[in-house]
């Protein structure tokens, strides 16, 4: 269990958004649709729901960031990975050039620089390297 919870969470909406674009689905597929109060419908495609999936993994992400233990660097380092990984097969792979994928890859990117932020400030707190008044 411990090791799951290095994982970037990212990771594993690459991984089902691969399967899905090889699979041949088509991300505008609408996946349901309500009425809201206002009358408004709102309609889900599945771009909309990696999307939403995206942010969810991001806040989760934000909030392992915080840890300051030795699993955090290799979780940094994959993390960084996963996002070559984004980056690649979206130049790369015709089946995952949408723009929900370029989202996805964006919030990666900001999985890698927020962590990295995140727990050096977190470590200077922690141990006391930051400036004192």
């Amino acid at each position: 269990m411990k090791y799951i919870l290095n994982i970037p969470s990212l990771l594993y909406i690459l991984i089902f958004y691969n399967i899905l674009a090889f699979s041949g689905v088509d991300f505008t597929t609408v996946l349901f649709s309500t009425s809201l109060i206002s009358e408004a419908v709102l309609t889900v495609t599945w771009e909309e729901l990696f999307i939403l999936l995206g942010v969810v993994a991001l806040y989760i992400e934000t909030i392992k960031s915080t840890r300051t233990s030795s699993s955090a660097i290799f979780e940094h380092t994959l993390s960084m990975v996963v996002f070559v990984v984004y980056l690649v097969e979206f130049l790369m792979v015709a089946q995952v050039g949408t723009t929900s994928f370029l989202i996805l890859g964006m919030m990666q990117l900001l999985d890698v620089i927020g962590g990295f932020t995140i727990t050096i400030s977190a470590a200077r707190r922690d141990f006391g390297g930051g400036l004192h008044h």
